[in-house]
């Protein structure tokens, strides 16, 4: 890896020794330097011009969606890879940092090892065009937050219809498994009755997304997920199995 300088923007001056502490063990890491807050981040940005920010979100004064729109204004070579390391884990949060650039999106609390391999991804993109990084579900992480990251790791973007009604589904699979074998009598109904819509719009919406995911070519996202190869780009599962495997997944991962 070659060396990569970043800068740490959070409010807590703990999280930010910690990080420092890590960074300065990692022979290829040098710290730009620190900021608690958007405005002296935008700052230090301008002067340090680090490749990678790792950015808290929620900050007194300028929050981190301001660093964020300061940064889409700088020079496109002048421009840091951000990952955001945040307590939000809500979906339009999430979305909104990613439309503003942001890598990748880790909600607290975050294990320092998960986040020293996404630094190290980062660094080894370095030199392709800006896009989202393969967003592992973290410990503490609610079901929704899990299955926002795993969306968005493959590229189902949160905008379209079957992102919503594939994120009901995959639940109602998780509460009741049974509901895999009867997909086209009571799960498509039970998520059409939920977003008032009908079940065959809810299957084509559905595999919509599914299509939309392997016609991005992200589909080794998905395996980094999982640990292990669970889909082929040239082989899109159906809407059952893919509903199934993320359901599947989601139940190993729930506490006991």
């Amino acid at each position: 890896m070659a060396q990569l300088k970043v800068a740490i923007v959070d409010d807590n001056q703990e999280i930010r020794e910690q990080l420092i502490q890590h960074l300065k063990e990692e022979r290829n890491i040098i710290v730009a330097g620190e900021a608690d807050n958007g405005q002296d981040a935008v700052a230090l940005i301008r002067e340090t011009l680090p490749d990678l920010v790792l950015l808290d979100m929620i900050m007194p004064g300028m929050d981190g969606f301001g660093v964020l729109q300061h940064i889409q204004v700088l020079p496109k070579e002048h421009r840091p890879r951000v990952i955001a390391i945040t307590a939000l884990g809500r979906d339009d949060f999430i979305r909104r940092a990613v439309a503003l650039g942001v890598s990748y999106y880790m909600v607290k609390p975050i294990e320092i090892h998960t986040l020293m391999d996404r630094i190290r991804d980062t660094a080894r993109l370095s030199e392709q065009p800006p896009a989202p990084l393969p967003l592992l579900p973290l410990p503490g992480q609610t079901m929704d937050d899990k299955l926002s990251n795993i969306f968005l790791s493959i590229g189902i973007p949160a905008h379209i219809k079957g992102y919503q009604f594939l994120r009901e589904a995959v639940k109602l699979v998780v509460e009741d498994h049974n509901l895999i074998g009867a997909i086209t009598k009571e799960l498509y109904p039970a998520v059409a009755h939920a977003f008032a819509t009908t079940p065959s719009k809810v299957e084509r919406a559905i595999r919509h997304a599914i299509e939309v995911a392997w016609n991005r070519g992200r589909v080794e996202s998905l395996n980094k997920t999982f640990g292990c190869v669970v889909a082929l780009p040239g082989e899109k599962p159906t809407n059952g199995e893919f509903i199934a495997l993320l359901a599947d997944k989601l139940s190993v991962d729930l506490p006991a």
